[in-house]
Order: structure tokens, then sequence, then C-alpha cells
């Protein structure tokens, strides 16, 4: 992930992104793609993927893939809109 997108994603974590879940078990890391996390940790999700049960979400300052099974959502996800920014 390039460097400008990861920033983009850590602002938009940092207002909520699209919803919240907790992780049900702990979840280690396939590939430098993957978010990895603690069992209980709070995970902030910035998108639903074209994948079945992927997303990307934020945990402890890293973004990454996750699947949706490893989490309890808290409530239903917001749907993102995309906007292109003036510069």
């Amino acid at each position: 992930m390039e460097a400008s997108d990861l920033a983009r994603w850590t602002r938009f974590a940092a207002k909520g992104g699209i919803g919240k879940c907790i992780a049900l078990q702990d979840c280690v890391a396939q590939g430098v793609e993957d978010l990895m996390f603690l069992k209980d940790d709070e995970v902030v999700v910035l998108l639903q993927l074209p994948q079945e049960d992927q997303y990307l979400g934020y945990c402890e300052g890293v973004v990454g893939r996750f699947r949706g099974s490893a989490v309890h959502f808290h409530g239903r996800l917001k749907k993102p809109v995309f906007a292109k920014r003036q510069s």
C-alpha cells in the first residue's frame, strides 16, 4: 500500500470508518496485506472488499484485510461514500 493511501485510510479510521467490530479470536497475518489482531481487540472497518467475508480494517495503527467470521460487528456497517478531494 502506498504512503498516500495509508495516510488516507488512517484518517478515515480516526473518523470511525464504516463501523467497528470486536475480534472473536486471535488472527495472525498470513501475508503482507493481512491485518493481525488479538481476541477482544477493536477493529475499525474501512471497507467491505469484493471477496466474500473480506474487509479492510484498522487496528493498532495498522491497515489490512481480515475475515468477517473472525469478528463480531457492532451493528450494521455504513455505506462508504467516495469523493475526490480538490487539490
